[in-house]
């Protein structure tokens, strides 16, 4: 028996109207002149001169027998040193490395790693993570990761600028395959545009950045890009091990270290595991591996003796009481732990950096009302980062978006043409393109006292990845004394420069490049 297929929906004239105008706005977006600029940085000993290019490259649908169409505008912020006198510029541009960069969400602009991060400008923001009085600006980043490798910053669709040519091409980019496409073929026209198919090529992604660009460095890998090095901020490859949803335990193991990292800061961790953080996450990781995981396997079947000594320790490990810990069926999630951990004190931990802490309601409230963590961050940022493109010439009309709350709200995580329940995970990629290509490196960043991508999560994460030893030796992971933005630390800042410094030094091309 043979089914005929179902003609597609014939469009209202309101709908078809409404395609026009996207794909009129993407099309006026690319037509538009870039914004450009020139500035110096001063760093210790040398003086940085560079040009700035911040605009739309066009990112195509490719499909057979039909001439490519854009199908979105694709906002880019790139910063590109000057060629130093008597050098030819194509030359020197050619052997610079570059490095695309992408932040998370989904929904989040490229603003945090642009001017928290790497860009040659800063938002000023205080060091003890409160929130800074405004006028929200930026400054000089002495710190700047374009003294290592020119920077193209990109905003997926529906952030900063960015825009897609239709609702359709819209839900589309508003899933993780789409996400991969779009952003992978945006890498590919902007390296065309820009004449710089010669220099090795890095990407950078924080959080759902480490997710996509997982997955984007085999697709450009396919499309003839082969990656110099991966650079991964607070990682999140592997939903499984952040989601608490019923029957998924494991987020409950990985968290607990964090949870015990977090406590031992706050100083509701006694014993041995109090006397600092290492020690915590050490005295977390050991309960986990050697009882906690089995005991949580069990379930109902645990014997009420273990039941008890497991909820006794999880208490000692979190500063919880043992009775909150059975009432939750030894089971502590994120959730929980933001409002519990000092409850007594009327405080709710931040879920982006846990060090922060703010008040609760005098009602106490049972859930997390706003993230202390990450609120001294989203003001600072949105201001400073709107006026800035504003100084770089920015039409007045078109406003810049630090977050599209409708991004993650649409967000298709299922992956190819699983229609049912399915974890994100973008690891698989990440380990098949680091066996096919022997010179990629990778670099992760991890913060201690991050609640939304634990250190625990990405070990887990990165111990997953099905890697002979040989080529497991080309993934370093650091740490750091700070959340999931540690950069915002001046002390953190300046260590995760450092260790690039160091990682960089170490790639196979920047060794061919410099011979």
């Amino acid at each position: 028996m043979t089914t005929t297929p179902t003609p597609p929906p014939v469009p209202t004239p309101a709908e078809a109207e409404a395609v026009r105008r996207q794909r009129e706005a993407v099309q006026q977006a690319l037509a538009s002149a870039p914004l450009r600029a020139q500035g110096e940085l001063q760093l210790p000993g040398q003086r940085l001169r560079y040009r700035v290019d911040a605009g739309f490259v066009p990112a195509f649908s490719h499909v057979p027998g039909q001439s490519p169409e854009p199908e979105a505008a694709i906002f880019t912020t790139a910063y590109q040193l000057e060629a130093p006198e008597g050098s030819e510029p194509a030359a020197a541009a050619v052997q610079r490395p570059i490095c695309f960069a992408f932040n998370g969400g989904p929904g989040a602009s490229s603003a945090f790693l642009h001017i928290g991060l790497m860009g040659p400008k800063r938002v000023t923001i205080l060091d003890n993570g409160q929130m800074p009085p405004p006028p929200y600006v930026v400054q000089d980043n002495p710190l700047s990761w374009l003294a290592q490798f020119d920077l193209v910053f990109v905003d997926p669709p529906h952030t900063g600028s960015s825009l897609s040519a239709g609702d359709e091409v819209r839900k589309k980019h508003f899933s993780v395959d789409g996400d991969i496409a779009v952003l992978s073929d945006a890498v590919c026209e902007w390296l065309t545009r820009h004449r710089r198919w010669g220099s090795p090529v890095l990407l950078c992604g924080e959080s759902y950045g480490t997710t996509r660009c997982a997955a984007m460095t085999e697709t450009l890998a396919d499309a003839g890009v082969p990656l110099a090095g991966l650079i991964l901020v607070s990682t999140a490859m592997d939903f499984q091990a952040l989601e608490f949803s019923p029957r998924n335990d494991l987020p409950y193991a990985l968290f607990l270290p964090a949870f015990a990292a977090v406590a031992q800061y706050h100083g509701t961790l006694k014993g041995e595991a109090g006397a600092s953080p290492e020690a915590a996450l050490a005295a977390a990781n050991d309960f986990v591996h050697r009882e906690y995981l089995s005991a949580l396997h069990r379930g109902g079947a645990l014997e009420p003796r273990a039941r008890s000594r497991v909820a006794r320790r999880v208490g000692e490990l979190t500063g919880l009481a043992p009775a909150l810990v059975e009432q939750h069926h030894l089971r502590i999630s994120d959730s929980t732990f933001f409002v519990e951990a000092l409850r007594s004190r009327g405080r709710t931990v931040g879920r982006m950096d846990a060090r922060v802490t703010g008040p609760m309601g005098l009602a106490q409230p049972q859930g997390m009302e706003f993230d202390p963590g990450l609120d001294p961050l989203w003001g600072p940022f949105a201001m400073a980062a709107q006026h800035y493109f504003g100084q770089l010439g920015m039409d007045s009309s078109r406003r810049y978006h630090l977050f599209g709350p409708e991004v993650i709200k649409e967000w298709n995580f299922l992956r190819g043409s699983a229609k049912g329940n399915q974890y994100a995970c973008t690891s698989v990629e990440l380990a098949r393109v680091m066996r096919r290509l022997p010179h990629l490196r990778v670099l992760v960043a991890s913060g201690i006292y991050d609640l939304a991508t634990p250190v625990s999560a990405t070990d887990w994460s990165l111990d997953q990845l099905d890697l002979p030893e040989a080529v497991r030796a080309n993934l370093l992971h650091k740490r750091y004394a700070g959340g999931h933005m540690m950069y915002s630390r001046e002390s953190e800042l300046q260590q995760l420069q450092r260790d690039l410094v160091d990682w960089l030094a170490a790639l196979p091309q920047r060794q061919a490049a410099t011979a």
